[in-house]
């Protein structure tokens, strides 16, 4: 065996914490990692049932889930999601995947406290939530994941310029930490989907209004975003760290 592989020995107390995990990606990813045999945390900010929805879906594959309230803006709030998700078992990955959007429209036009808001919930937060997850993934070697967004090359003008530049700073904060942390055995990666068919999009059609721009002339669905975060979270990827997988149709 090379020198320097750590073979991470996943057990039925392996647990995986995913904030936004109610929906969406966050939610295709809680189904996804449960399958691979991994309890689940799963961080809401509102919508308790939905969340619990999530935690019956895990819990039929075999493995235990529990919901957890979380408001990622807050420092308390997030150590508190992370004391709980530490009852299931040993924290061996963690994904960022909640976000949101209230402004959309050209910049001049948008609200500044919605702006602010949208970039505490998308940078600030992600930053607390990576912040936290390293106290625990430090003793179990773990992986960090975050969710940036193919937006943060194409800028989105017009729509929310201000998401986008928040999120290439998601970007930057996992290359940052990947080499950061390297030191303590942590794989920090990023994952930037493109247009996806959720409930982000405060159009509900958004995703077919723009399917035409998408060089594989679709949008694409939460499941395929979750294999591509269950591949960074899993041994496949030990030597994967500081990488920006972009899954977006070609955009």
């Amino acid at each position: 065996m090379a020198a320097g592989y750590n073979k991470l020995m996943h057990t039925s107390e392996s647990v995986i914490a995913i904030t936004g995990g109610s929906r969406g990606i966050g939610a295709a990813t809680a189904v996804r990692v449960a399958k691979a045999g991994h309890h689940v945390a799963i961080g809401y900010r509102n919508n308790v049932n939905a969340a619990q929805e999530v935690v019956q879906s895990v819990r039929s594959l075999g493995q235990q889930a529990m919901a957890i309230p979380i408001d990622v803006t807050d420092p308390d709030s997030v150590s508190q999601f992370f004391v709980a998700s530490t009852t299931l078992g040993d924290l061996r990955g963690v994904v960022a995947s909640a976000g949101a959007v209230q402004a959309v429209g050209p910049l001049l036009e948008l609200d500044p406290e919605e702006i602010r808001r949208d970039l505490e919930v998308n940078l600030y937060g992600a930053i607390l939530t990576a912040r936290e997850a390293i106290r625990y993934l430090t003793t179990t070697r773990g992986s960090l994941v975050l969710i940036g967004s193919g937006a943060s090359t194409i800028g989105s003008p017009g729509t929310y310029v201000h998401y986008a530049a928040a999120k290439a700073g998601i970007a930057t904060l996992s290359i940052g930490l990947s080499k950061e942390l390297a030191k303590d055995g942590i794989r920090v990666n990023c994952v930037e989907p493109g247009t996806v068919w959720t409930d982000f999009h405060q159009d509900p059609q958004r995703p077919a209004k723009v399917a035409a721009s998408i060089p594989l002339g679709r949008p694409g669905v939460p499941e395929e975003i979750a294999g591509a975060v269950a591949w960074l979270l899993s041994d496949d990827a030990s030597y994967t760290t500081g990488a920006t997988l972009r899954v977006a149709g070609g955009l």
